[in-house]
This record gives C-alpha cells, sequence and structure tokens, in this order.
C-alpha cells in the first residue's frame, strides 16, 4: 500500500462542519479554527422517572473545564444553559464540537444528574452498517433522548455522542467536496464547481461526467429540473458523490452515480449571511446575497444571485459523407457568442413545533434569457461518381434566443423519536419549468468565383416545452440495537412533459413564412416510477455489512400530437438489490466490497420522433421504441488514513450494462423533399447489445504543510463497447485515463491560492451523449458514439485575499484555462462517415469577486422571559468563559 500512495497523487475534500460564511465574536469566517466549529447541538427532554411526566422549570446547565488566563489554572465553566420548558424539553446550541462537557440537570424535589455527552471526531466516518452516511449529518445534532429524574440516588450512565465533521470529508461510500473552500468556483454556476471536484469531469459545453457517464442530479437529496448552469455556485454549501448508491436511492441513471448538491441554510440562533459581487474580463456582471435569522421556533433562509454571462466559442469541423453515388467532403468553421443572464431566487423556513417535530418549507425560483450569434463559413467539394467533382462555398447565419423559467418548492416533515437517531420523515417536491426558443438562420451557397449558387434562404424554427415533476417520499430509520440499524421508504415521481417545434421558410416573393409541415412536431409524454425500499445493517466487531433491496414500476405514454401516433412501454415490477461489507483492518484502514443493480430509462430526447435541426451537418432523430438498459455495478475500496492530514481511497470498480442506449446513424432521404431531394444521414438511438467498463480509481488527500493542502484523483479505466448488433455500428474498445490536481495554499497577511489541473487522456465518445444538465452555449451534438475524445488538459488559478474585522470580507480574483490549453476534439467514423471536430471556450477569462460576510450570535434568544432570574445567572457564567 506504500507503493500505491506513492504513485497515488493527493487528496483533500475539505469540509468545515455545518458552519459556513457566518461571522461571530471572537472567530474568523472561512478559517476553519476552533470558534469556527461552533455548530453543536444538544437537545432532550426531562422527564419524572416514576410517571413519565415532563419536569417544568429543570435547570440544565452545560459545563467546560477551561485555563483562566488569570489564575493560570484550571475551572469549570458554564458555556449554555436554559430552564426546561412547560414539556420538559431543553435546546443548546452553537457549541464548540472539538470540546468535553458535562451537562447538570437539577430540580427542586429531585436528584441532580450528570452526564458526559461529547463530540468525538473520528477520520473513518459513521460506518456503512449506519446506512449511508447520513448519521453524519445528524451527529452535531444530537436528541439526548428522555432523561429521567428519579428520587433516589442513582446516577444515570454517560451518554457518548459520536460526531464526524473534519475539514476533509472522503468516506468509503461517498466524498463530500466543500465548495465554500473552493476559490475558483465564487461567483460561477454550479458547472463551475463541478470543474474541481474529485472524480468529476466537466467538457466544454459543462456536460458532467462521473467515472465516464452522466451522474444523476440531485438538490438537497431530492432529483431536480434545474440545470447545472442555473445554480450559483455561491448558493452551494457541498456537494455529495456517491459513485454507487444503495437501495435507498432511486435506481435510475444506470451506473452513473449520484450527484448530490446541497444548497446553504444555517440553524444558528441569531443572524447571518452574505452579500457579494462579480465582474469578469468581458465586462458582466454578478451579484447576489443570503441571509439566515433563526429565533426561538423559526428558522428563516433566504438567498438571491443575479448574474451576466457572455460566451464566446470557437469551432472547426472537417466531415466526409460516403453515399451510394458520391462523397463528399466538408469543411466549415464557426464563432458562437451567447450572451445573456439568468436570476436565481431561494426561501424557506423550519418550524421547530417542539425538539422532536420539525416543519419545513422551501421554494426556489430560475429565470433567465440567453441570445446566440453564429456566423458559419462552409466549403464543399462534392465528388461524383458520374460527373466528377463540384465545389461551392456558403454562409449560415443564425440568430437565437432561449428564455427559461423553473419553479419549484418543497414541504417536508421530521420526527425524532425519543430513542436517538429514530425518525421518520415525509416529503413532497414539485417542479415546474417552461423553455422557449427562435432561431432565425440565413443560408447561401456561392461558385468558386464568387457567383451566386443559390438565392439567399431563410428559414425559421420557433419551439418551446413545459415540464411538472412531482414527487413524493417517506423514510423510516430505526437504530434496533447499537449495532443493527432498519432503514425502509416508498417514493413516487410523476412527471409531465409538453413540447412543440414548428418550423417555416419565407417565400422570397412574398416575403411570408410558409410552415414546413413535415418538420413541425408537437409532443407530449407522461411518465411514472413507483418505489419501496427496505435497507438491514449490522456491525459484528471489525465486520459490517448492509443489505438492501427496491422494487420499482415505471410507465412511459407518449403521443406525436400532430400525426396522432402514440407508443408506451412499461415494466410493472423490477428488483434492485444492493449488497455492502465492510471490514475494519485497522483503526484508521477499511475495506469495502459493494453490488449495486441499476436502471437507465431513455429520456425524452433520445425518445421523441422528430428530427431536429439544431445542428445542419447532425440531424438527430429520436427513437420511442427504446428500452431502459439494466447496469450491474461491483466495487472494492481500500481507505487508508495514512496521518494526520494524510489520506488515501482507492477504488478497484466493475460495471456491465445490457441493452445500452446508443447513437447510431444511417443513410435516408431528406425529409424536406422535393424542395431538397438529397441524401443525408440521420442520427438516432437504439440498444446495442451490451458495455463493459472497468477501473482503478485512486483519490488521495495530503497535508504537505501547515501552509499547502493537495487534493488529487487519478482514474484509469478501459471501455468496451459492443454496438455490432446496430447498422453500420462497430465494437469498439478503448483504455484511458483521467487526472485532477488540486492544491490549496494558506500565505501570510490572508492570502490564499488555489491551482488546480486536469488532464483527460483519449477516451471513447458517451454511447447515450449529454448528461449533467445544462444549457447550450455555441455547442452541437457528437454525431454518434463510433468514435472518441480527443487529448485535452487545462490549468486554473484563483488568489483570495481576507480583510476587515474578523476576515468579514474576501476579493477572489480567478483565471481559467490560463495557458489556454483547452482545446476539446472528437473523432468519429462510421461506414457511412468520418468527422473531425475541435472547440474551445472561454479560455483566460477572468472574474474578480467581492464577499461580505456579516452574522451576530443573540444569546438573548435562549432566554426564558418568565425565568430570568437563574437565566440570567447561567449567562453570568458564561461570560466568563472567554466565549
Amino acid at each position: 500500500m506504500k507503493q500505491i500512495t506513492k504513485i497515488a497523487l493527493s487528496f483533500f475534500l475539505l469540509i468545515l462542519g455545518l458552519n459556513s460564511f457566518a461571522q461571530f465574536p471572537g472567530g474568523g469566517a472561512g478559517r476553519g479554527g476552533g470558534q469556527n466549529m461552533n455548530v453543536g447541538h444538544f437537545y432532550g427532554k426531562v422527564i419524572d422517572a416514576a410517571t413519565n411526566r415532563p419536569i417544568d422549570a429543570a435547570s440544565v446547565q452545560l459545563i467546560q473545564n477551561k485555563l483562566d488566563t488569570v489564575t493560570k489554572k484550571r475551572k469549570d465553566v458554564i458555556v449554555s444553559g436554559m430552564l426546561t420548558s412547560k414539556r420538559g424539553e431543553f435546546s443548546l446550541e452553537n457549541l464548540p464540537i472539538m470540546a468535553s462537557y458535562k451537562l447538570v440537570i437539577t430540580a427542586i424535589g429531585y436528584k441532580s444528574i450528570e452526564q458526559k455527552p461529547a463530540f468525538e471526531l473520528k477520520m473513518g466516518g459513521a460506518r456503512p452498517a449506519a446506512g449511508d452516511m447520513s448519521s453524519m449529518l445528524s451527529a452535531v445534532d444530537k436528541d439526548l433522548g428522555n432523561i429521567k429524574m428519579e428520587t433516589d440516588a442513582k446516577q444515570l450512565e454517560g451518554v457518548t455522542v459520536t460526531a464526524d465533521k473534519p475539514l476533509l470529508t472522503m468516506n468509503i461510500d461517498r466524498k463530500v467536496f466543500n465548495v465554500e473552500k473552493n476559490l475558483a468556483s465564487v461567483g460561477g454556476t454550479a458547472v463551475d464547481v463541478m470543474k474541481n471536484v474529485p472524480s468529476l469531469n466537466v467538457d466544454i459545453d459543462g456536460n458532467v461526467t462521473l467515472r465516464n457517464a452522466p451522474p444523476q442530479i440531485f438538490v438537497d437529496g431530492r432529483p431536480t429540473t434545474m440545470t447545472l448552469d442555473q445554480i450559483p455556485a455561491d448558493a452551494i454549501a457541498s456537494v455529495e458523490i456517491i459513485t454507487n448508491p444503495s437501495a435507498k436511492f432511486d435506481a435510475s441513471g444506470g451506473g452513473s452515480g449520484i450527484l448530490n448538491i446541497v444548497l446553504k441554510k444555517n440553524r444558528k440562533a441569531g443572524y447571518n449571511g452574505s452579500v457579494r459581487a462579480s465582474i469578469d474580463s468581458r465586462a458582466r456582471p454578478g451579484l447576489g446575497g443570503d441571509i439566515n435569522i433563526k429565533q426561538q421556533k423559526i428558522n428563516v433562509f433566504a438567498a438571491a444571485q443575479m448574474g451576466f454571462r457572455k460566451s464566446i466559442s470557437t469551432v472547426t469541423t472537417d466531415r466526409t459523407d460516403f453515399f451510394n453515388n458520391s462523397t463528399a467532403h466538408l469543411h466549415q468553421e464557426n464563432g458562437p457568442v451567447n450572451r445573456g443572464f439568468f436570476g436565481f431566487g431561494r426561501m424557506g423556513l423550519d418550524y421547530f413545533m417542539d425538539n422532536r417535530n420539525t416543519l419545513s418549507i422551501s421554494g426556489n425560483i430560475v429565470r433567465g434569457q440567453f441570445k446566440n450569434r453564429d456566423l458559419m463559413n462552409i466549403n464543399r467539394d462534392t465528388i461524383y461518381n458520374s460527373i466528377g467533382s463540384v465545389s461551392d462555398f456558403g454562409n449560415r447565419n443564425t440568430n437565437s434566443a432561449f428564455h427559461f423559467t423553473n419553479y419549484g418548492t418543497m414541504l417536508s416533515f421530521k420526527h425524532n423519536f425519543a430513542k436517538a437517531n429514530k425518525e421518520i420523515t415525509a416529503d413532497v417536491n414539485y417542479n415546474y419549468s417552461k423553455n422557449d426558443n427562435d432561431n432565425q438562420i440565413s443560408t447561401q451557397y456561392f461558385y468558386l468565383n464568387n457567383n451566386p449558387k443559390t438565392p439567399l434562404i431563410y428559414q425559421s424554427s420557433l419551439g418551446g416545452g413545459t415540464t411538472k415533476f412531482f414527487t413524493a417520499q417517506t423514510d423510516y430509520s430505526n437504530p434496533i440495537t447499537a449495532t443493527m440499524k432498519i432503514e425502509a421508504g416508498a417514493r413516487i415521481a410523476m412527471r409531465d412533459y409538453n413540447s412543440f417545434n414548428n418550423n417555416f421558410v419565407m417565400d422570397p416573393s412574398s416575403g411570408k413564412n410558409i410552415p414546413l409541415s413535415l418538420l413541425n412536431n408537437s409532443y407530449q409524454f407522461t411518465d411514472r416510477v413507483a418505489a419501496a425500499y427496505t435497507t438491514f445493517a449490522q456491525q459484528l466487531k471489525k465486520f459490517s455489512y448492509q443489505l438492501g433491496v427496491r422494487v420499482e414500476s415505471s410507465k412511459y405514454d407518449g403521443t406525436l400530437i400532430n400525426k396522432n401516433q402514440k407508443f408506451s412501454n412499461e415494466f410493472p415490477f423490477s428488483i434492485f438489490p444492493s449488497a455492502f461489507a465492510t471490514y475494519k483492518l485497522t483503526e484508521k484502514q477499511d475495506l469495502q466490497l459493494n453490488y449495486s443493480r441499476k436502471i437507465n430509462r431513455p429520456n425524452f430526447f433520445q425518445l421523441i420522433p422528430f428530427i431536429d435541426y439544431t445542428d445542419s451537418l447532425n440531424l438527430s432523430i429520436g427513437n420511442p421504441g427504446l428500452v431502459p438498459e439494466f447496469t450491474n455495478l461491483v466495487e472494492l475500496s481500500y481507505q487508508n488514513q495514512l496521518g494526520k492530514g494524510q489520506n488515501l481511497l482507492s477504488t478497484i470498480y466493475l460495471k456491465n450494462t445490457n441493452d445500452l442506449i446508443t447513437r447510431y446513424q444511417y443513410p435516408t432521404k431528406n425529409p424536406n423533399a422535393p424542395a431538397k431531394p438529397d441524401t443525408i444521414l440521420l442520427t438516432t438511438y437504439a440498444n446495442a447489445s451490451r458495455s463493459y467498463t472497468y477501473g482503478l480509481e485512486l483519490t488521495s488527500s495530503n497535508k504537505i504543510a501547515k501552509w499547502w493542502d493537495l487534493t488529487s484523483n487519478l482514474n484509469l479505466f478501459n471501455v468496451t463497447l459492443k454496438a455490432g448488433n446496430l447498422p453500420g455500428g462497430v465494437d469498439n474498445d478503448q483504455f484511458s485515463w483521467f487526472l485532477k490536481i488540486n492544491n490549496s495554499f494558506k500565505l501570510p497577511k490572508n492570502y490564499s491560492i488555489q491551482f488546480s489541473g486536469d488532464y483527460q487522456a483519449k477516451t471513447l465518445v458517451q454511447p447515450g451523449g449529454g448528461g449533467g444538465g445544462r444549457m447550450m452555449f455555441g455547442g452541437g451534438n457528437l454525431p454518434s458514439a463510433q468514435g472518441y475524445i480527443k487529448p485535452f488538459y487545462g490549468f486554473d488559478i484563483a488568489i483570495r485575499k481576507d480583510f476587515m474585522k474578523n476576515n468579514a470580507a474576501s476579493l477572489t480574483l480567478q483565471m481559467s484555462d490560463i495557458f489556454r490549453t483547452r482545446l476539446n476534439g472528437s473523432y468519429n467514423t462510421s461506414v457511412y462517415f468520418i468527422q473531425e471536430t475541435s472547440r474551445r471556450r472561454d479560455p483566460q477569462m477572468f472574474r474578480l469577486n467581492f464577499n461580505w460576510r456579516f452574522g451576530k450570535f443573540d444569546v438573548s434568544l435562549l432566554k426564558r422571559k418568565n425565568m430570568k432570574g437563574e437565566q440570567e445567572s447561567m449567562q453570568n457564567g458564561m461570560q466568563g468563559s472567554g466565549q
């Protein structure tokens, strides 16, 4: 393993507890110091041991042994306290998690009680036997249960609370990336965040892949209709990367894993927030802010962001098409310019009905508009078998506008039982999105002597659609014993999609638009997935395991309205098992073997049976006859916490997919005949036989020095695609590798630098295409899976300066693709064509960001107004603690 450690470059994934940007007396925001770890929360209920009735006005004091700076001696100091409510409840918040405590409870007529709750940090994190690591997230928000006060002298046993919130979080079943520590994404979108997250690869169009496959995108643990380009980076607290989800999670997405984006929300008593502003080297500004206010039983949070963008790309395409009677060569150059804005707003509240019941509601809205201008220069040489070579050139001018709106809301309820970590949750989510686009295209071809070959042709395309997405889910978790846990839940998801696309050509004589009825479409589909799951986990000394099974029923119905065609598919009963086994080799070493079965259902664009003319070179059409693909995924992981600040996670993985959804091309008549009677190549989707992917991923973090953290991720993998069953399809095999490195430097005078780089070797084109959810910026679909992506690499840098009192403000200067090396190229081939494309987008872009964080911890929020005397004496004791 020492040899692997030397080879594997280092790892990071810093996560700074639940604390974020808020400022508190004596603390420095974003520094990761002790004061910034005041995120602990103890709560519980005091009851009579004999009657089980709540005890009102019991005194609850939390005591910490501290060094008196005057006497140089240690003494007990009250750091928090209150009187119980009429329900016997108490709640102690904003506690340092790296401290030892003594809890003292007294009441008239009862014997005093002392307990020793403690937050114990363990780099190993929560065991897989504890479920899906949700115990990690709840550990610092701990229910001490029903505490019984007796009249005899018996003293209750001490309670130990286990918590795990290190700065660096890299667990054996997931990685957690702390976005607030990522300087390179400040002021950007979620796409900019993903560029720095280990294990993730982001292409020129913002498509995200995880181990060479597009992951499912979740927001706060639930699927979303928002795209990554629509989520501001400054609204994100952390990103969770789950490569092999258990049966608790949705089985959709094949074996591509889950990317869960956790948005910022704080529950500290008082208020805190931030204000942000940015501007880039193209004079595009950004402005945003967020605030969190908690008082007694109400916690309110809100965030807003407005961003303006201008994106410039350069694209070169060379293509040769092979037809029965001719061979056509084409060279195309274009430089699309995309400019526009997007706005993001989010608001919600938590209502703490009592210590064990919480009701939450939140909502978000995203709106945006982008306009694209593109001038395409085309040179064509066509060699006909009968008449020889014919050459011409042309121009294609495109002006398009794209508008989008997204609304989302979530209502959830959580009940904590008196038994620690036993809980039940229920929530409903509703998302509505709407988009429309307007494309105006003019095209004309010329002979080599510059004389017009064709008249100037004006075409237009109008389209739009809506999506309604509803989910309802409930989850139950019960730790039967200290070493056994059972979880169960149910979920239903329903989606309703409507879309239309109308195409026109202008009559040169009248100037009126003539509908191209053969190319127009109106489409609607609905799908429904109902699921239920259960998991059982147990820990047996050094060995722990989790077994789970998920059952899903899915149904899809689609209608091509303008042609009155209907199609559907249904899988009434599909079973998805999962199994995880972990062996603790030593205190710092873990070995885990896991297995799961997944499904990838075809999406709207793969199913819809109408021709997409967005890219004139790559016309595409969906296939309503597609069936889902099923994937078996196996992982063997080894984690070694080599020492303080040193961590290595290595994973060998194997993925087998049957009925793989892939692209392929075939020649057909131009659907615009008789206006254009020539033969064209049409890209569609079909189910190939199968594919195999196996690889080794090494993720490592090293604290090289107090001022230098190094994170690295190396993925070596081989992809085998069996597509010989398709017309023109071939079997393909490719070994590839991916490397990402992130350096973080802390310099004197509150300066910090982040320098990151990545390299992608030659890789097979993704069979299904797309992924990650994004808006297109001057891009185009890859024509088929029968090709590869050329190697590319790039580097980014960001410099930050913290200033003002408690470092409440910061300036961050970023530069992307600093050496102008990110040139994305692809090579695609089949019996019908050869195409080579190279693209570059937004190299050497600068962005300057300002961020000011504010906040106040209001101790008076913990007071009981009708019992000021004792509470004020507690407060006086707390003031002497130096908090």
